[in-house]
C-alpha cells in the first residue's frame, strides 16, 4: 500500500500508552480472578507467587489507572455524544451485519460507550481498592465500609473485564483496527468507510498543510 493511502490514527506515544494499559489489565484481570475464585488461585502465579500477587496487584492497578487517565485527557473530547450517535444506536442491527451507519467521527457510539464504561469502572476500582488496600489504608476504614468496598471492587472488575472483552472482539471483527494500534496507521478506504467525518477532517488538514509555504 502506498504511503499516500495511509492515514495516521495513533502516534507512537499513544500506542505505547495503550499497550501499557493493556499489559496492566491482563495482569490485574488474571490475578484478580485468582483472588475472587478459589479454584482460580493458580492464576496468582502470573505475578510470581500468591503472596507477591497481593503486594503487586494494587500497585499495578494504580499504574493502570494513571496510564488510562492520560488516555482520558487525550480522547475525552472525541467521545462526547452527538446526534450521529443516536442514529448509530437506532441502527445497531445494521452495525451487527457490518453495515456502517451515519457520519461517524473519530469514534462511533459503541467505542464511546466502551470509553466511558472503562473510566467509570476504573474510578470505582481505584476508590474501592484504596479502602481495601492492606496494610496501607484499610486500617483507617470501618469493617462495613471495607465489605462494601470489596463488593464494589469485585463488581467493577467483572464489569471492566466484560467491557474489555467487547473492545477486543470489536477490534478483531473490524479488519484494520489492530493495525491502527500496532503500526499507527489505517488505510484511506478503512477511514472513509468506518469514520467518514474523521476521514474528511484528516484529508482537509493534509490539504491545508500542503498549501502552506
Amino acid at each position: 500500500m502506498k504511503k499516500s493511502d495511509r492515514i495516521i490514527r495513533y502516534r507512537a506515544p499513544e500506542r505505547i500508552n495503550h499497550w501499557i494499559v493493556a499489559f496492566c489489565f491482563v495482569l490485574l484481570a488474571l490475578s484478580g480472578l485468582g483472588f475472587l475464585f478459589p479454584s482460580f488461585n493458580w492464576l496468582l502465579n502470573v505475578l510470581g507467587t500468591p503472596q507477591l500477587a497481593r503486594i503487586l496487584h494494587p500497585f499495578i492497578g494504580v499504574t493502570m489507572f494513571f496510564a488510562f487517565i492520560l488516555m482520558f485527557f487525550r480522547y475525552w473530547h472525541h467521545n462526547l455524544l452527538d446526534k450521529e450517535d443516536l442514529l448509530w444506536a437506532r441502527n445497531i442491527h445494521k452495525i451487527a451485519l457490518n453495515e456502517e451507519v451515519g457520519d461517524t467521527g473519530r469514534y462511533n457510539f459503541g467505542q464511546k460507550c466502551v470509553f466511558w464504561a472503562a473510566i467509570i469502572s476504573l474510578v470505582l476500582l481505584l476508590l474501592s481498592g484504596v479502602a481495601i488496600w492492606r496494610p496501607w489504608f484499610a486500617g483507617t476504614f470501618s469493617i462495613p465500609l471495607i465489605r462494601a468496598a470489596l463488593l464494589v471492587h469485585s463488581l467493577s472488575a467483572v464489569g471492566l473485564i466484560l467491557v474489555i472483552m467487547v473492545h477486543i472482539y470489536a477490534a478483531l471483527w473490524v479488519k484494520g483496527t489492530i493495525t491502527a494500534m500496532v503500526e499507527g496507521w489505517v488505510s484511506s478506504a478503512w477511514a472513509k468507510k468506518h469514520h467518514p467525518r474523521w476521514y474528511r477532517e484528516q484529508r482537509n488538514r493534509s490539504l491545508q498543510q500542503e498549501k502552506r509555504p
